[in-house]
């Protein structure tokens, strides 16, 4: 019962995992796109800022307030865009913070689709010693005595693959998401240095 308890912990938590992040994705991928839309329609780098704030949910956003910042600091010294590296820099920064933030929770899933299974088959060890024990204190030898008692411990067996199997496919479903996204957020990067060459420098 104990391993069973913890198999359904375990179970309860991915699954809550995994539907928040299914909107997570969901809502970023919505929100890029009209993002990205209003981006590639806009007139100058003032104008996208302004209409980001109604697209909040989206990484780009993330990614264009760092190289927004960058490219201010850039023109109150200098009054203009002179350091591209330094851009691509605090581009890439914003994109790796994006990218922690859509990993979090990730680790859970790998860990329940790699350890579960391994619980459930300690459980069902365990349940297996628990009938041959009890059918040698009956003193009975008949498959009907200790068949109840198998069956009973390999329940923890199936337990375990049923909370492992669901987080191991939407583990690798949220993976490709992520590397989707990732590189989305790449591509914003280069359009976002051509904005800014074209708005700010020389």
């Amino acid at each position: 019962m104990v391993v069973l308890v913890i198999l359904f912990g375990f179970s309860i938590f991915s699954w809550t995992v995994i539907f928040s992040k299914w909107q997570a994705f969901r809502g970023a991928r919505q929100a890029n796109t009209r993002f990205l839309r209003a981006f590639r329609k806009a007139s100058g780098m003032e104008a996208v800022m302004v209409a980001s704030e109604q697209f909040r949910p989206s990484p780009l956003v993330t990614v264009f307030d760092f190289g927004y910042e960058e490219i201010e600091r850039q023109v109150k010294a200098r009054g203009k865009v002179t350091n591209r590296a330094a851009l691509e820099r605090t581009l890439q920064l914003g994109v790796s913070e994006e990218i922690a933030k859509l990993e979090r929770n990730m680790s859970w899933l790998a860990t329940t689709a790699s350890v579960t299974p391994f619980i459930g088959l300690f459980g069902t060890v365990l349940g297996i010693i628990r009938a041959f024990y009890e059918l040698g204190q009956m003193g009975s030898t008949s498959l009907r005595t200790v068949a109840p008692g198998i069956s009973e411990a390999l329940i923890a067996t199936a337990a375990g693959l049923a909370a492992a199997i669901p987080a191991a496919i939407f583990y690798n479903i949220f993976g490709h998401r992520i590397r989707e996204i990732g590189a989305r957020m790449d591509d914003f990067s280069m359009e976002f240095l051509n904005l800014a060459e074209r708005s700010f420098g020389d």
